[in-house]
């Protein structure tokens, strides 16, 4: 059997980027010093979530995807030996940008990314204010612990990109989130262990706890943690996070249920593509 220890964080805003990157490297380590092997952190790791508002001074917080945050976090990737999901505000060129996650290898390389392909545009989450849609379509990587795919937080409603990234060949994907109570309660329980399922890997999914009244005082959004593993038959793996303060989760992954799973459940050979004729249409 084989066993691949990862590791997810959530937490919420502490009022400053040079704190929020000190707390995120402590979670590595701490992870780290648990056998973890891979680690995901929540949407927009460093930073506010930003989105609740429309504000041009948030566009600050972005930079480059070799920039100094990733190299960082890349040169602490090396040190622990511990591949990373790095969820940053991507500044590719001047006024353009994008909501990405970087992937970092064990040894330290970076390995490619992904942009938010999905962009919600209502209220409090005012996306496309801040982001251009996603221009790479739905990467897998080999990397030290597996084949590694990243979707980012809205993305979860859309099954066409899950079915993309399990046909990339994806054995887990790593979904950070900045999920709010709402609308939204009833989709968190389902959406990951319907991804699960039917595409038969591993979910993980980080997501924002607490409120950001630090930032936004009455307009603060209270984000609901509960951050989660879930495996290819759709189970949790261990409990949810907490839904009222930060947390690391360090999670063991049976990868061999990815195999036992679609021997189980033989739903990429039942698959009808030439049947389906709407879902490539605009």
């Amino acid at each position: 059997m084989t066993i691949v220890r990862a590791a997810i964080s959530q937490t919420t805003w502490t009022g400053d980027k040079a704190s929020m990157l000190d707390k995120h490297e402590g979670f590595a380590r701490d992870a780290a010093a648990q056998g973890a092997q891979v680690m995901c952190f929540q949407e927009l790791f460093y930073g506010p979530y930003f989105g609740i508002t429309q504000d041009k001074k948030y566009y600050r917080f972005a930079e480059p995807a070799d920039g100094p945050i990733v190299q960082r976090f890349a040169a602490l990737a090396k040190e622990l030996g511990m591949v990373m999901v790095l969820p940053i505000y991507e500044e590719a060129d001047t006024g353009i940008y994008y909501n990405t996650s970087v992937l970092v290898d064990a040894d330290g390389t970076v390995l490619g990314k992904y942009r938010k392909n999905h962009l919600p545009h209502v209220e409090k989450f005012w996306e496309k204010f801040y982001f251009r849609p996603g221009n790479l379509g739905y990467p897998v990587f080999e990397t030290a612990v597996g084949k590694v795919g990243m979707y980012i937080c809205y993305d979860r409603h859309f099954p066409e990109g899950w079915r993309e990234l399990g046909l990339n060949g994806a054995h887990m994907v790593f979904n950070p989130n900045a999920t709010k109570p709402g609308l939204s309660n009833r989709l968190w329980e389902i959406e990951q262990p319907a991804a699960a399922v039917a595409n038969g890997y591993f979910v993980l999914a980080p997501n924002r706890v607490g409120l950001e009244d630090n930032e936004y005082g009455e307009e603060a959004v209270d984000f609901y943690g509960m951050s989660q593993v879930v495996d290819p038959r759709g189970n949790y793996v261990g409990e949810l996070g907490s839904g009222e303060k930060e947390e690391l989760l360090v999670r063991d992954l049976e990868m061999d249920m990815v195999r036992d799973m679609r021997d189980d459940w033989q739903f990429y050979r039942d698959r009808r593509p030439d049947s389906y004729t709407a879902i490539p249409r605009p």
